[in-house]
């Protein structure tokens, strides 16, 4: 799944997504799917008319399933904002972080631990 589409199921505490964020995630899969950043001239009606078809069934799918979409902007679109989002989540431990609780392992023949 291309990276930058982020998960706009909430959990019901989690406020509403929003229609920007619809938009910003069908602008993401048409970029995707078409191999274009931005369209040639002569593509540019068809690459906006297929962000817009999946905004419109991103946001029908959404309501379908229980999330509330809302009128506004996608809240991340705002480098200020994007910061406050991303900081309210707490740290999350890194990919390679061992949730074990054990010590690290050392390499055979190390005398420490």
């Amino acid at each position: 799944m291309c990276r930058s589409i982020r998960q706009l199921r909430r959990a019901d505490d989690a406020g509403p997504a929003t229609t920007g964020e619809a938009r910003a995630a069908a602008l993401q899969y048409v970029r995707k799917i078409s191999g274009f950043r931005e369209p040639s001239a002569r593509n540019a009606e068809a690459f906006r008319d297929a962000v817009e078809e999946i905004a419109h069934a991103t946001q029908h799918l959404l309501e379908a399933i229980g999330t509330d979409v809302a009128e506004g902007p996608d809240p991340f679109a705002d480098p200020v904002t994007r910061r406050a989002i991303i900081a309210a989540r707490g740290t999350r431990p890194s990919r390679g972080a061992r949730s074990s609780g054990l010590p690290p392992l050392t390499p055979a023949g190390d005398s420490r631990g």
